[in-house]
């Protein structure tokens, strides 16, 4: 039975048929149908039934809207209810218990469509009872929340807009109401209907406010947010109000030193910007200007701009003020020269004021008359601005004059006063140059009341026209006359005369103190040059030197000046390039003048002459050479130092010439070696050693005294000696120690021929002739006396004279005894005269 029932189900499944009604089949085979509609709501939950009693078997299907495909959604084939797959997107499908009914939750919209229940049920007599029900469900959507929406938030008045109510949701038909809220809170229905717009033409000012919509269908309603419309407009024309308020015929008026306020209003929106002009002059922004303690100056047209910045239009509204005031501070009293300089004007003013002061005039007025000017506009005299007082002297020096004013703003009336005075001092004249170009001559007569009118008069029509107070002459550079006065005359209205001040031109003077100066070389020496008076202005004074060219400060040349003079140092002068004609100059716009001076530098004295005494080597190593040197008249003095000159001569190959002379077998290098100088500050100084010689090299030395600059003759050429050895002392003392003894042998053995002439007579006629047998001699031994022949003593000799002795040569001589002197015989005489024997020693070293 439940195979036959499942064969039936599944074959009314797979039929695709349009099923409108519910079916019922019956025992004999007919088909009932059974049908409803049910409204569901997006969302909501929803129940449909499948009869009043619960089948055995049932199935519920599906056909969507537009198409025939049927689709199981639940089957009951006794063993419980089965959702299929295709139900999940309908939503969430249960069923009630002890019940066949479907219920959805959740529902979806795709849930609309037409449902079907195939319900079986098993009869008494086994016949199949089927009942076919068919649900149509509409699945309804609530409105949603709505947007208000409008073509301009912001429309300027007088153009047209619309507004829109937008739905996202919602199943129709939808009604729409429209509330409009002014800016008291008042709420209005402005529009409904079943359109989401609405055309607003012609909006205005009143249309500004807060907007909603409202949208409902038959499952609910809901209200918009509230939307403002703000209608632009304006600006209209401006009111202006005046605080105090006062009228006149020219607008509105105030009194000095009152508070004036003033308020632009004008109808906006969005609210007008308010900007006040005064004569057309940015003031103030703001719909309030106030002007605190107005003065006369804030007399005017004020007018006040309203702008509306949206719509960039604006509108305008000027009013007029009038300040009325007293003039400010006090009368101005004056006076000037009138007629020429021949008379006065008194002048008194008080400007400013609304209306005019009255002006009038006290003091020494007996003589005045009315001005040409006011001829015809005043009958008063003493009542007018301005006074002509009498010419010729006739006003008193010193004179005091009061001008009194009033108004009616005033409670006191205010006055001023002049004097007129002479100048107290004279007139000065001054000349001065500009750029070399023009010399302006000029005149000034400080002070006095009114100011004194002065004129130039020169030679040759060099003149200028009257001038008050100063005046100046320009002359072009050097065409002003030399010594020709120009006269400045100054003419004041209370003198009868004018007075005068006289310049007088001049061409520079200079002087020098010593028109020739001399002085050593070396020195330093200043020349002078001045102006002998204070002239016109003068160019700087200009030197040159002995080759005329222009001296600036240099290292050779100083220079010291000031307006009046320039003083020229020479620094180290000398005699070739500093002697000469030295020239300074000046000149200015009258004419030039110079001065030579002559200098004249001179060398030192000649220093006397020195003379080197001793040149030697310090050592063996030839590498230092030692002088020594002495000057002629050292008492005398003239010198300040000394030149040591040296020069190689010649390179020896073999040994080392030690002689001091200036020949040499060595080799020449040079022709004309060039000499090298050693210079000695201290006069003092007369030892000096040379180093760094070379030890092979022969050199020349030779010295020359200096005085400052000029140096003396040189000396002869020395060349260096070689040192003294260390055994010098010794052979020197050997030497002389053999001479001595030498000596000492030399006189014994003359006193032992002497003694014994007679015994050896041929010693003694060899060494002393034959003569001297015939002499006697004295040695202070008395047995020594030699006799005549005829005491029979050996050794006569016939030749008369004394025998004089020779002189003793020296043992270092080469041949003591190859000169022997020529003996003389003495004079005959008493055999008792003693003999002069003479020994001369001579010592010669090298």
């Amino acid at each position: 039975m439940v195979a036959r029932l499942l064969g039936l189900a599944f074959l009314y499944l797979t039929t695709t048929v349009d099923i409108t009604h519910a079916i019922d089949i019956k025992h004999n085979g007919e088909v009932q149908y059974q049908n409803s509609s049910v409204y569901g709501v997006l969302g909501k939950a929803v129940i449909l039934e499948c009869g009043p009693s619960v089948p055995d078997m049932y199935l519920w299907s599906f056909i969507k809207p537009g198409t025939e495909t049927i689709r199981a959604v639940m089957i009951n084939v006794g063993n419980g209810p089965r959702i299929q797959k295709v139900a999940q997107t309908l939503g969430q499908l249960t069923t009630i218990s002890n019940s066949a009914a479907l219920n959805i939750d959740k529902l979806s919209l795709a849930a609309h469509g037409t449902y079907t229940c195939q319900a079986f049920y098993e009869q008494q007599d086994a016949e199949l009872l089927l009942i076919w029900y068919s649900v149509k469900l509409f699945v309804r959507v609530p409105v949603s929340k709505p947007h208000l929406l409008v073509s301009d938030a912001s429309p300027v008045e007088g153009s047209n807009m619309w507004m829109r109510c937008s739905l996202d949701n919602g199943t129709g038909p939808i009604q729409y109401v429209w509330q409009h809220e002014t800016r008291e809170g008042n709420v209005t229905f402005f529009a409904q209907g079943n359109s989401s717009v609405i055309n607003v033409t012609d909006v205005n000012r009143n249309h500004t406010g807060w907007y909603r919509c409202v949208a409902s269908n038959s499952v609910n309603h809901e209200t918009s947010n509230r939307l403002w419309l703000d209608t632009i407009f304006g600006p209209d024309v401006p009111h202006i109000n005046v605080t105090p308020y006062s009228i006149t015929e020219r607008g509105y008026s105030a009194l000095e030193r009152d508070t004036v306020s003033l308020l632009c209003q004008a109808q906006s929106n969005p609210p007008s910007q308010y900007v006040w002009y005064y004569n057309n002059n940015q003031v103030n922004t703001g719909p309030h200007f106030t002007i605190t303690k107005v003065l006369r100056m804030h007399t005017g047209d004020y007018a006040c701009l309203a702008q509306n910045s949206y719509l960039n239009t604006r509108s305008k509204k000027t009013i007029s003020l009038t300040v009325y005031y007293p003039p400010d501070g006090s009368p101005s009293c004056s006076v000037e020269p009138a007629l020429n300089h021949t008379s006065l004007r008194l002048l008194c003013s008080w400007p400013g004021g609304f209306p005019a002061p009255s002006l009038h005039w006290t003091g020494d007025l007996v003589h005045a008359q009315q001005d040409d000017a006011d001829k015809g506009q005043q009958t008063n005299p003493l009542t007018r601005t301005a006074m002509l007082l009498p010419s010729g002297g006739l006003t008193p020096n010193n004179s005091l004059f009061t001008c009194t004013g009033s108004h009616s703003a005033l409670k006191q009336p205010a006055e001023c006063s002049t004097r007129t005075y002479i100048p107290p001092a004279e007139p000065v004249c001054l000349a001065y140059v500009t750029n070399r170009e023009y010399l302006m001559l000029s005149c000034s007569w400080d002070g006095g009341a009114p100011k004194a009118l002065l004129w130039w008069e020169g030679p040759g029509g060099q003149s200028k026209g009257g001038e008050e107070n100063s005046n100046i002459l320009v002359l072009r550079y050097g065409t002003a006359r030399n010594g020709k006065p120009y006269t400045c005359h100054a003419m004041h209205p209370l003198l009868v005369q004018p007075k005068t001040c006289n310049l007088t031109l001049e061409a520079p003077v200079l002087f020098t103190q010593r028109r020739v100066v001399s002085v050593y070389e070396g020195s330093d020496v200043q020349l002078t040059c001045s102006l002998r008076a204070n002239y016109l202005p003068t160019d700087e004074i200009t030197w040159f030197n002995n080759q005329g060219v222009n001296i600036r400060d240099t290292s050779k040349y100083r220079l010291l000046q000031t307006s009046a003079w320039a003083n020229l140092t020479v620094r180290d002068t000398d005699e070739t390039l500093d002697s000469g004609e030295y020239r300074c100059t000046t000149h200015n716009a009258v004419g030039g003048t110079d001065i030579n001076i002559t200098l004249v530098v001179n060398r030192y004295p000649m220093p006397p002459n020195a003379t080197l005494i001793r040149v030697m080597y310090s050592s063996k190593l030839r590498n230092e050479v030692e002088l020594e040197w002495r000057v002629e008249n050292e008492e005398q003095g003239g010198w300040t130092g000394f030149v040591l000159e040296h020069r190689w001569v010649s390179e020896r190959p073999g040994r080392r010439d030690s002689r001091n002379e200036s020949e040499g077998q060595g080799v020449e290098r040079m022709s004309t070696p060039a000499w090298y100088h050693t210079f000695i500050q201290d006069p003092d100084v007369r030892i000096h050693i040379i180093g760094r010689l070379t030890p092979t090299v022969k050199y020349q030395f030779r010295i020359r005294p200096i005085n400052r600059r000029t140096i003396g003759h040189p000396s002869s050429t020395k060349t260096p000696a070689e040192p003294r050895s260390n055994l010098y002392p010794a052979v020197i003392g050997s030497a002389i120690g053999g001479m001595l003894f030498a000596a000492i042998l030399t006189v014994l053995l003359l006193i032992y021929i002497i003694r014994n002439r007679n015994n050896n007579p041929r010693l003694h006629d060899m060494l002393f002739g034959s003569q001297l047998s015939q002499s006697r001699e004295n040695i202070n031994f008395p047995e020594d006396e030699v006799h005549g022949s005829d005491g029979g003593r050996i050794g006569e000799s016939p030749s008369p004279g004394p025998t004089i002795l020779p002189r003793a040569a020296s043992p270092f001589t080469t041949s003591p005894l190859s000169v022997p002197p020529t003996p003389t015989a003495p004079p005959l005489g008493d055999d008792n005269e003693p003999v002069n024997v003479t020994i001369t020693v001579k010592t010669t070293g090298s």
